[in-house]
This record gives C-alpha cells, sequence and structure tokens, in this order.
C-alpha cells in the first residue's frame, strides 16, 4: 500500500514544506483551466514552479518545457504535480522514472484529483517513489 495514499492532510503538508520545486505536467496558460489556477497559488505561495507542456511556451510569466528532458539540467525537481487526462498518466510516470534514472533524482510524483490510476501507482511504488493520488496539492498546502 502507497504510505501517502491514507496520510492524513497534516502528513501531506509536511511532505510539502520539504518542497521547493514543482514540475507542473500539463501546466496551461489558460486562466479557465484548473492547472492555471494551481500553478498560480503555488507560486503565490513561494514555490518555484516550472511548467511542462509540449502546448505552451510560457505560463504564468514562467517558460514551459515540452517535456522533462528539456528541464535545464541545474534545475532539480522535488515534486512533479500531473494534470493530464488519466488515459496518459502511466506513460507521464513512466517519462518521470526515465528522467529519474537520467538526472539521478526522485521527485515526488502528486496526481490531481481524478488523475491518477492503479498501474501508474503501482509502476511508481516499484521504481521506489513517494506516489499521492487524487489529492489537491493546492487544498494540502492551504
Amino acid at each position: 500500500m502507497n504510505p501517502f495514499q491514507k496520510r492524513s492532510s497534516d502528513e501531506l503538508k509536511e511532505l510539502l514544506s520539504n518542497v521547493k520545486t514543482i514540475a507542473v505536467i500539463g501546466c496551461s496558460s489558460n486562466p479557465n483551466r484548473t492547472s492555471y489556477h494551481i500553478a498560480e497559488y503555488l507560486m503565490s505561495a513561494g514555490f518555484t514552479i516550472y511548467p511542462v507542456n509540449p502546448n505552451e511556451s510560457e505560463v504564468l510569466g514562467r517558460q514551459s518545457y515540452p517535456s522533462l528532458d528539456d528541464l535545464p539540467e541545474n534545475i532539480s525537481i522535488d515534486l512533479i504535480d500531473i494534470f493530464r487526462n488519466k488515459r496518459y498518466v502511466d506513460e507521464v510516470v513512466e517519462e518521470i522514472i526515465s528522467w529519474s534514472k537520467d538526472r539521478g533524482e526522485k521527485p515526488v510524483i502528486w496526481t490531481q484529483l481524478d488523475v491518477s490510476t492503479d498501474s501508474a501507482k503501482e509502476l511508481a511504488e516499484k521504481n521506489g517513489f513517494k506516489y499521492v493520488e487524487n489529492r489537491c496539492v493546492m487544498v494540502e498546502h492551504r
């Protein structure tokens, strides 16, 4: 069982207290999208946000990267927040695992509400990642 799935909000807040940098996969420049609002909130709360979306060049004044592999090597990521349709989340977790092996980093993988799949969770945990599923990072941080 994933230790973060059943954690209390206080335990998730503690986890977030160690996070400084967040890659937001699927971050949109459309102010009507949830990913935009949550990224905006996270920035206002002091986190450094790295939007990852091949369809965006900039989000909230921050350069957007087409993929995790395009992030500069001098950037360390503490948490990856996934805003993709759940049919893509397994592929995203595979990308995170591959990127992690190349970079030597193991960020927390966080899936927003109704984004996770059992197979993505299993893949992440099998590869030693902390995995938070179906929780809103903004709600948990507040």
